[in-house]
């Protein structure tokens, strides 16, 4: 016998409730609640992912090295940690039309030419749409399987039946199950789903990717338990005025978290980026003020971008602060923090900051760039092109230690940058390149008096 249960779900964040609400308690969205029925067997179904659930000693868990293959795609192997891991379920996310297929689609030719089977189940397009797309970006290999299903169950059988290396699922939010009353793309299909795939990349040992939609906020769609139950999360971002694209990695149990690759978008497909900066620097020959030049952590790597600010004289009683690729926050921060320790009149003064390339900066070493990025613009002094400034800024303008000050040194010299501003703290022990001149400051102050 089974039990028919009506509830309403939070489409935003899985919230359960026995009646409609117009405001979910649990994530405050509107309008977000949708009524589901589900049926449910009166055995609930064992999630035996693991083999044999006999509990074991710590030290009797024979534990090999996690098999990886590479996706001979140097960035995305950065964001993976070193490559594909066996059984590993990947959830790419991103906005419509920013790549997300056509990069797994690349990756599924450059997996089944190491010899490998791909089974790519296309659930928003026909077969004979993919094999387009194929066909523009030149992917021919014969180890590649196509289907377009939506149903878990067959999409199980195939997988058992053809046994491939490599599952790529375009987008889990077409998939359903259905035991599940409800339609797909809602909370309970998504998770279902979700729960469905991870079962079969445990027990198979097939890695599998997941393509889900994003919200307006950019946000993946569907309950935020789906980002818990996926071993790695990757973000596509862009614009889509744009050609280049950022590949993020946000959560990852098989490598370090943050990472992020660079891609150009082409006719034929997404091709690497192998230098990153070289996107984010400006290509003017002439310097002007307000622009500095701030290496930037990104997991693992170092990163040149360009910061521009630009600080006019308000024509209204209240200015405006404006920041892009920068915390809020951050920019009201160190500019009250100029205003009073330095005494820069800024209260009449609209500050526009952006960090060009679309890149988003979250670590505290930029605070430093940031405020001479405002006090160029404000005093109309020059940094000189060939000039990196880093370190964090405390509330009493002086100017503290960030980690990995060596790498941002290497990686600036590398571009052909000679000077550096940076923490005096980061001095000891540092490793000067050749032709490079390092300056460490202790204050605000002292760095504005450097320039003046």
């Amino acid at each position: 016998m089974s039990k028919t249960k009506s509830k309403f779900v939070c489409q935003n964040c899985g919230s359960i409730s026995p009646k409609w609400l117009g405001k979910c308690p649990d994530c405050g969205e509107w309008n977000s609640y949708v009524e589901e029925i589900d049926v449910k067997s009166e055995k609930p179904k064992s999630l035996n992912i693991g083999g044999d659930s006999k509990p074991l000693r710590l030290k009797e868990v024979a534990f090999d090295r996690e098999e990886r293959f590479s996706t001979k795609i140097k960035e995305l192997d950065i964001v993976l940690g070193g490559g594909i891991v066996r059984g590993s379920l990947i959830l790419v996310g991103g906005d419509p039309g920013i790549g997300k297929s056509t990069l797994l689609l690349q990756v599924a030719n450059n997996i089944a030419m190491q010899g490998k089977v791909v089974l790519y189940v296309s659930g928003e397009e026909s077969v004979k749409q993919t094999k387009l797309r194929a066909q523009r970006l030149e992917v021919e290999s014969e180890s590649i399987f196509i289907v377009a299903e939506n149903n878990i169950e067959r999409i199980k059988f195939h997988v058992e039946q053809l046994k491939p290396d490599i599952l790529i699922v375009d987008s889990i939010q077409t998939v359903y199950n259905q035991e599940v009353v409800s339609a797909p793309g809602s909370v309970s299909q998504v998770r279902e789903a979700t729960n469905q795939f991870m079962n079969i990349a445990k027990k198979f040992g097939v890695c599998t990717f997941l393509v889900g939609h994003v919200t307006k906020q950019g946000a993946i769609a569907g309950p935020k338990i789906l980002e818990h139950m996926v071993d790695t999360v990757l973000y596509f971002e862009g614009e889509g005025h744009n050609l280049f694209r950022i590949l993020r990695s946000v959560k990852n149990r098989f490598g370090s978290t943050n990472e992020i690759g660079v891609f150009e978008m082409t006719s034929r497909g997404l091709i690497e980026v192998d230098n990153p900066s070289k996107i984010f620097l400006s290509n003017s020959d002439t310097q002007s003020p307000g622009s500095i030049v701030v290496p930037a952590l990104e997991g693992t790597r170092t990163v040149l971008v360009e910061m521009q600010c630009l600080v006019s004289h308000t024509n209204y009683n209240l200015p405006r602060r404006m920041a892009i690729g920068i915390d809020y926050n951050k920019l009201v921060l160190l500019t009250a923090v100029l205003e009073k320790k330095v005494g820069m009149t800024l209260y009449e003064q609209d500050i526009y900051l952006n960090v060009v390339g679309g890149v988003t900066i979250d670590e505290p070493s930029a605070d430093l760039a940031i405020v001479m990025a405002v006090a160029s613009s404000h005093r109309d002094i020059v940094v000189p092109k060939d000039m990196i400034i880093f370190g964090e800024v405390g509330l009493t303008g002086e100017i503290r230690a960030v980690n990995q000050a060596q790498q941002r040194i290497n990686e600036a010299a590398k571009m052909g940058f000679k000077k550096a501003i940076i923490p005096h703290s980061n001095l000891e022990g540092l490793t000067r390149p050749e032709d490079f001149t390092v300056i460490g400051l202790k204050h605000i102050n002292d760095m504005l008096k450097y320039f003046l």
